[in-house]
């Protein structure tokens, strides 16, 4: 089969929106050079296809949203106040191993538990689906659980929004 026949269309468009973004420009010329880009890169470096075998769920998708919301505003307060505070704070290295095998549902948690200040992954273990979390301030093992389960229960969060879709009976 050839290259061409596994362009992945969506995402050489992504790539042509984020060419334009890089230029600041949506140009006839510019659109045109992002597409070109967007295919050159799909075929030099195919990925492999993406399984979407769930479906969106409004409500719990709010509820993510909402609780990431929440989650960025309150660990933004306290790494404030773990840096104003005298001292050196403690931090730890936490692993967490993600119940689901996806590997879409491995990064999509991973990037959330990222954007929420205090914590970032510093790696990934995609055989195991195990996450390795920096965690900032955890002075004793209650607050490396309390940082393992709020990573679990972005997971499960994740996998509500994003449901398996049921087989067809």
């Amino acid at each position: 089969m050839s290259r061409l026949r596994l362009l992945q269309w969506p995402v050489v468009l992504w790539l042509t929106l984020v060419w334009c973004a890089l230029w600041g420009s949506a140009s006839p010329k510019i659109l045109l050079s992002g597409a070109l880009v967007g295919v050159a890169v799909c075929v030099v470096f195919p990925l492999p296809r993406l399984r979407a075998d769930g479906v969106v769920r409004p409500w719990p998708l709010l509820v993510l949203l909402g609780r990431f919301l929440v989650d960025v505003v309150v660990a933004s307060v306290r790494v404030s106040v773990t840096t104003l505070r005298p001292g050196h704070p403690r931090s730890a290295i936490v692993q967490v191993d993600l119940a689901t095998s996806s590997d879409l549902v491995l990064t999509v948690v991973a990037e959330l538990v990222s954007l929420v200040p205090g914590a970032v992954v510093i790696e990934t273990r995609r055989s195991t689906h195990t996450l390795f979390l920096h965690v900032l301030d955890a002075p004793d093992p209650a607050a490396v659980e309390e940082s393992r389960a709020a990573a679990l229960a972005q997971e499960q969060r994740v996998l509500r929004a994003f449901a398996r879709k049921e087989p067809a009976s």
